[in-house]
Formats: C-alpha cells, sequence, structure tokens
C-alpha cells in the first residue's frame, strides 16, 4: 500500500517536471526553435486549434522559421497568433504560400527578462511537485491505523527523497535555460 502511494507520487511528480520541461522550451533564447511555437494556439473556424495541426514549421536559419500552412486559407489566422503571442516579438510575413517569422535579437534587458519569466516557471513547477508531495503524505497518514508507524515514517522518508530528487531535476532544468538564455 505505501509502495502504490509512492509510486503515484513519483509519477505525478514526473509529469510536473516535463511540464516545467515544456514551458521552459516555450520560452525564446537567442536562436529560432519550433518548440517556441507549440502552444500557440490559432482560431481555426472559430475553434482553438494548436499551431503544429495546421502547419509544418522548420528553421532554414538561426534566427528565422518558416510556418508552412496545410491550408491556405487558415494563414491569415496563422499569421495573426504568431503576431499576438506575448514574449515573442516576432513580426511574421506571408508571401502567398509560407509565413516567414524573423525572430528580432534579444537584448540583454530582455534576456533577462526571460531569465524571471522562467525562474517563474520553475517555482511553478516545485509548487505542484510540493503540492503532490502534501497529497501522498496525507494519504500515508490515511495509512496509519493499517500498518505500523515505523513503515509510514519509512515511507515519508522516502517520499521526501523522491520530492528532493524531482526538485533537483527541475533546478537543473532551470540552470540549463539560464544558461542558454544569458549566452551572447
Amino acid at each position: 500500500m505505501i509502495a502504490d502511494v509512492l509510486s503515484e507520487a513519483s509519477e505525478r511528480m514526473q509529469k510536473a517536471v516535463e511540464v516545467a520541461k515544456d514551458d521552459f522550451a516555450s520560452v525564446r533564447t537567442g536562436r529560432a526553435n519550433p518548440q517556441l511555437f507549440q502552444k500557440i494556439m490559432v482560431s481555426y473556424y472559430g475553434t482553438p486549434t494548436p499551431l503544429a495541426q495546421l502547419a509544418s514549421l522548420s528553421n532554414p536559419e538561426a534566427r528565422t522559421l518558416v510556418v508552412t500552412p496545410y491550408d491556405k486559407g487558415a494563414m491569415r489566422d496563422i499569421e495573426q497568433a504568431i503576431r499576438d503571442t506575448p514574449n515573442l516579438g516576432a513580426n511574421p510575413s506571408n508571401d502567398g504560400n509560407i509565413i516567414r517569422v524573423t525572430l528580432p535579437e534579444l537584448t540583454e534587458e530582455r534576456r533577462k527578462e526571460f531569465v524571471k519569466l522562467v525562474k517563474s516557471k520553475a517555482e511553478d513547477g516545485r509548487v505542484s511537485i510540493r503540492n503532490v508531495r502534501r497529497k501522498a503524505k496525507d494519504d500515508l497518514e490515511s495509512l496509519k491505523g493499517e500498518v505500523g508507524d515505523d513503515e509510514v515514517a519509512r515511507g515519508e522518508k522516502e517520499l521526501e527523497q523522491i520530492t528532493k530528487s524531482h526538485v533537483d531535476q527541475i533546478d537543473d532544468a532551470l540552470k540549463r535555460k539560464e544558461a542558454e538564455l544569458l549566452e551572447v
């Protein structure tokens, strides 16, 4: 029973780490990356649709992304969604077949803003891990009548180790992203 609680908590913490890493990928660095556009939602015939389902993305140059829509009728909507995306600063241009998005060079001030944004996303990830820990700890406490207090105490120690390892994973990803952002 304790093992079940711990394995479920570990799985949920791992999902929180993955979400945090995905959030980090959506923050732009000096170079263009198709992952920046993964969370852009385009109003396609009135329905919010992920950009990746409406177009293919490629980056032929370091600061340029090429968006090739599958449906030419959605081109204006895709262009508008890219233009309206916060923290991107991109100005898309369309030649009738493809949309070229040239990302501006990051200034030192903008890089520092992005570092703050990434730190806040990391803190959100840590908070969600702590919430999973709290729920697992409550589940372990509720088992006290069924299993011995020593077993529960051992389970709580193991839960703390699992929590620490997942928080460390987020911290490591944060350090890598910070270094990537501050690299000129």
